[in-house]
């Protein structure tokens, strides 16, 4: 069984993916169309296109920038591309999931031996602020041409790029292109000596000391599993910036919250949470937006200001702040949310939509659980749900609008204090929810090819995410089995989207047991016992397998009694605990 441990960050979990000056935020590959490329504002409201970068909305462009209008005589490097190579071609490429490292989607550091190597049209890596990108398939696709790209082959490109393409966040042009970081700090490229025409300070903020070569033999520095900050504003906003350094999962990490005059940045990164917590040092909207990059692992979260002055802070570091510790030992942490739908799942259970006020942001990790809390009779009830998604395999998201909306399905007991005063309550009323907790973390489906779920009732609730994510994410998964035990054909959770699932997706397949059903019924029939188990719970050869548990605690305990009899260790079964 999957326990929680206090060694969370063993090198083998987490790939370092950032490595950065302090406005590593800013950059940088090999495009000139910012207002397309900007990953992480191309949604946002309080975001313009200047507004993303570290520097002042007086200064951008800056005087030597190639953005400004050149010139006469000086026009840009810029050459016609071939038919099926434009920007949209680019974005194609990258989304169809063609192999565009060379490496399999590992992550590995590169020396600067290495880098070297990697120098000729069809094999060329080059390095952007401490980061490797193989950009080979990107050569036909470069505005400025084939030789200009040539110019940063095998070497650190970051000046040479930052002479004309500085404002481009190359995070999200090459993130399928990622090789790995750098091994030791390099040296950057020559470069022409220019005018410096921007403030050595920046917001406030002073400007990162220049990188400085470091001897080959000097031995590389331990890793540093800590998340760091930094932030920036502009006139109407205030940035904060987060590197967690590891690749953030598809659902999100980030739990934000603006109360007031505070703000509350919470990051959930396996069994750990990072902290930052602040009394603002002015007024800001009642609104906040998230943009994640997952796989730079970086979050940035985005303040409006009420009035447009320069902060010198972003406020009174308050309790707990910058810290980063177990998530089990954080305390719990409310906000006010809106039930602003209900929706029929079968004739005892629902689907509650809960809105997060605009202050808020909840991005709740795979596997996790939050906390519901009302007043009933004058008193407070709480007791943990999770999470589902709107359907099982919803439609996509952008990073902006995920956690503004938590979808909780839960059984209506007549007698429940809690659940039959859900059933009551009105649409617009007002219920607490906090968190997200729990144990489970990304860290157990490694190297998993074969996931076996077994669920009884609203034990579904934990698989229905997990199905989604194995699914769409997890490239090792072979098998993804769900054994779904109910009384009656009318208990069974999302029975069509479950079966319509199946019929689509060869690697998934759904098996229901009742323990009373009706005599037309012609699935399974039972209770769980190792007969049942034992077909079902395959182990082919070079296969590493991971069963997941959940229900009511008798039939938790037995399924896990019963899975233990079938000789799979502790480590090959997590259970649910809400």
């Amino acid at each position: 069984m999957v326990k929680e441990d206090e060694e969370d960050f063993e090198e083998e979990e987490e790939e370092d993916y950032y490595r950065a000056g302090i406005r590593g935020n800013i950059s940088t590959v090999f495009s000139v169309i910012s207002s397309v490329l900007s990953g992480f504002v191309r949604s946002w409201g309080c975001f313009r296109a200047s507004e993303m970068l570290n520097v002042p909305s007086q200064s951008f462009p800056s005087a030597g920038s190639q953005q400004r209008v050149s010139p006469a005589g000086q026009s840009r490097n810029k050459v016609a591309l071939k038919p099926g190579h434009s920007l949209l071609d680019w974005i194609r490429l990258t989304k169809s999931g063609r192999d565009l490292t060379g490496l399999r989607g590992k992550l590995i550091e590169v020396t600067e031996d290495e880098l070297k190597k990697h120098n000729t049209r069809n094999d060329c890596w080059t390095c952007i602020r401490g980061m490797v990108y193989n950009v080979s398939a990107y050569m036909d696709f470069h505005p400025g041409g084939e030789a200009e790209l040539m110019r940063a082959a095998g070497i650190d490109g970051t000046d040479l790029f930052d002479q004309v393409h500085r404002w481009v966040n190359y995070e999200s042009m090459l993130k399928e292109c990622l090789v790995g970081r750098m091994a030791v700090k390099l040296a950057s490229a020559p470069q022409a000596q220019t005018e410096k025409t921007e403030s050595t300070h920046v917001n406030g903020l002073s400007a990162p000391p220049p990188l400085r070569p470091e001897p080959l033999s000097a031995p590389l520095p331990a890793k540093d599993h800590r998340p760091r900050y930094d932030w920036f504003q502009t006139d109407a906003t205030v940035n904060i910036v987060v590197y967690t350094k590891r690749k953030i999962p598809s659902s999100g990490c980030a739990v934000v919250d603006v109360q007031g005059e505070t703000l509350r940045v919470e990051m959930l990164l396996g069994k750990m949470s990072y902290l930052l917590y602040w009394r603002l040092s002015s007024e800001v909207q009642g609104c906040v937006d998230v943009q994640t990059a997952h796989s730079v692992g970086k979050v940035q979260v985005c303040l409006r200001k009420s009035v447009k002055d320069k902060w010198t802070k972003v406020g009174q570091p308050l309790e707990l702040h910058d810290t980063f510790t177990q998530s089990k030992d954080r305390g719990l942490f409310y906000r006010e949310c809106v039930l602003v739908s209900k929706t029929e799942v079968t004739h005892d259970t629902q689907v509650l939509r809960l809105q997060l006020p605009p202050g808020s942001r909840m991005q709740v990790p795979v596997g996790r659980h939050v906390y519901l809390k009302t007043s009933v009779q004058g008193s407070d009830v709480v007791k943990p749900y999770t999470p589902v998604d709107q359907t099982l395999i919803p439609p996509a998201q952008s990073s902006a609008e995920m956690g503004s909306d938590v979808h909780l399905m839960i059984k209506i007991y007549p007698d429940g204090v809690l659940t039959s005063h859900l059933a009551s309550l009105p649409i617009g009323a007002a219920l607490s929810v906090g968190g997200p907790e729990g144990s489970f973390t990304m860290r157990v489906l490694r190297d998993v090819t074969h996931l076996y779920m077994l669920a009884a009732g609203t034990g579904f609730t934990p698989m229905a995410r997990l199905i989604r994510l194995a699914l769409q994410e997890l490239t090792s998964v072979r098998k993804v089995r769900l054994m779904f035990f109910n009384r009656q054909e009318r208990d069974i959770l999302w029975r069509s989207q479950l079966d319509e699932l199946s019929a689509k997706e060869d690697r998934f397949e759904v098996e229901y047991v009742l323990s009373e059903p009706a005599d037309s019924w012609e699935g399974r029939r039972g209770r769980i016992d190792v007969c049942v188990l034992q077909n079902f719970l395959e182990r082919p050869d070079n296969s590493k397998s991971l069963v997941c548990v959940c229900g009511p605690t008798g039939f938790t305990e037995l399924a896990v009694q019963l899975v233990r009899q079938l000789d799979f260790s502790e480590e090959e079964i997590h259970i649910f605990q809400g």
